[in-house]
């Protein structure tokens, strides 16, 4: 709109955290350790992801486990901080494969 004002830095927002990133709600409190191990499992279920059925980066969680795209409005079921957990990939690629056994 007004590319002069963007030339100012004092409009830019500064950088929050250094390190810490969304646990810095927390502070000091409960130990670095956790709080490493809890930024990784709130940036998962934070984070949008990619809807099998239209393809588009728009799933996103509602409640533990309930995942509901905002274009198709599909509702997937899913783990309770990332649309797709390890144990159930690993099952989908076992089931695949006895499929083709058959």
């Amino acid at each position: 709109l007004f590319p002069q004002y963007f030339k100012h830095t004092h409009l830019i927002m500064g950088k929050r955290t250094k390190k810490v990133g969304i646990t810095g709600k927390y502070g000091t409190r409960y130990g670095s350790t956790l709080r490493k191990l809890l930024r990784k499992i709130e940036v998962s279920q934070h984070s949008t992801y990619r809807c099998a059925f239209c393809g588009k980066d728009s799933v996103k969680r509602t409640c533990v486990g309930i995942w509901n795209c905002g274009s198709c409005r599909k509702v997937i079921a899913g783990g309770a901080y990332s649309l797709s957990t390890a144990s159930a990939v690993t099952v989908r690629s076992t089931i695949g494969r006895l499929r083709r056994m058959q």
